[in-house]
């Protein structure tokens, strides 16, 4: 293996969609490193087997996307206590042919707002809304209970789901579905984890008429950029950041442990993301 030229990746099932390894090229150009990181479609089926092909072609890590981010645990030597806590992985580091694993979408979500320019606003401010409960609301509301939310209202479709995510913490509350519109009354902030309002989804439906002049609007969804939601927030005259950032900011987090550089989002990088 040369140190000198460092491997990575991301693996999945579809990858062809990933935008991750136009982020992580552009960061290696920028910083004049030697590397590569490509996409690699693995089944389901030949996880194990092809993370050790990895392993043996030397690769320094590599990012998981579905289906293969809760499978991929069981195959770490070491998992750390937020990817525990979050239920799944995203990054792995490989040293010594070992293999570590953690979670780097907790940093992207709170990373994406705090860089976001918002004067005066703060988690610590008031409740968080968060619609949905699948593995990206984990990370969303670790991110909350780590930057300081008092406490988080939790809606989803499916109340039982919700009700599993209650053990993260006391913070957490859950509210029906139906109740969705009355639950921004006392929001600071309102985060879209489903699909909902994504390119050949249906729309989400809520009112925000009922949320505060002060509550920031963001979604995780990025195709389109600005969704049904943001848009409806934006003429309310509430303050919205939308979802590119979440995936840009999650990205610097994993390039920093494989390249030993924590490079940056720039409105470049955002450009070339968005037109891709």
């Amino acid at each position: 293996m040369n140190k000198d030229f460092i491997k990575t990746a991301v693996i999945g099932h579809p990858i062809a969609h990933s935008k991750s390894p136009l982020i992580h090229s552009h960061w290696l150009r920028e910083h004049g490193l030697k590397g590569s990181y490509e996409a690699i479609d693995i089944e389901a089926d030949a996880l194990a087997e092809s993370v050790r092909a990895l392993v043996d072609r030397g690769y320094s890590g590599f990012n998981v996307t579905l289906p293969h981010k809760i499978a991929i645990m069981a195959l770490c030597n070491e998992v750390d206590e937020r990817a525990k806590a979050i239920g799944a992985v995203n990054t792995v580091s490989i040293r010594d042919g070992k293999l570590y694993g953690t979670n780097t979408d907790a940093f992207g979500f709170a990373q994406n707002v705090l860089c976001a320019g918002l004067d005066g606003w703060s988690f610590e401010d008031g409740a968080a809304v968060v619609l949905g409960a699948g593995g990206a609301a984990r990370a969303v509301i670790y991110a909350l209970l780590e930057e300081g939310a008092p406490s988080v209202i939790l809606i989803n479709r499916t109340r039982e789901k919700a009700e599993e995510l209650t053990q993260m913490d006391k913070k957490i509350m859950v509210e029906d579905w139906a109740k969705r519109d009355d639950a921004l009354k006392g929001a600071n902030l309102i985060v879209n984890t489903t699909s909902l309002g994504m390119e050949g989804k249906p729309p989400l439906e809520i009112d925000l008429s009922l949320a505060p002049s002060h509550a920031l609007v963001t979604d995780i969804v990025y195709a389109p950029l600005y969704t049904d939601l943001l848009q409806q927030a934006k003429k309310r005259g509430l303050r919205v950041v939308t979802g590119a950032g979440m995936l840009l900011h999650q990205a610097r987090a994993g390039f920093a442990l494989w390249n030993g550089v924590m490079p940056e989002v720039t409105p470049e990088l955002e450009e070339r993301l968005l037109e891709a």
